[in-house]
C-alpha cells in the first residue's frame, strides 16, 4: 500500500475549529511540518477536509 507524505502549507489561524482539529489528527500543527501517513480513504477524507492548509504527494 502507497503512504502520502502531507505538509501543512498554510496557517490554522482564522481556520474553523473542525479543520483545526483535523490538522491535528493528520499530526500536523505548524507551517512546513510533514507526516507521512498510509493512503486509505479515511485520510483521504481527513485531507479533503483541508485542501487548502496541505499539499499532498505520493511517498
Amino acid at each position: 500500500m502507497a503512504d502520502l507524505k502531507v505538509t501543512q502549507v498554510r496557517s490554522a489561524i482564522g481556520a474553523k475549529p473542525k479543520q483545526r482539529g483535523t490538522l491535528r489528527a493528520l499530526g500536523l500543527g505548524r507551517i512546513g511540518k510533514s507526516n507521512t501517513l498510509p493512503d486509505r480513504p479515511e485520510i483521504r477524507g481527513m485531507i479533503a477536509r483541508v485542501p487548502h492548509l496541505v499539499a499532498v504527494e505520493e511517498a
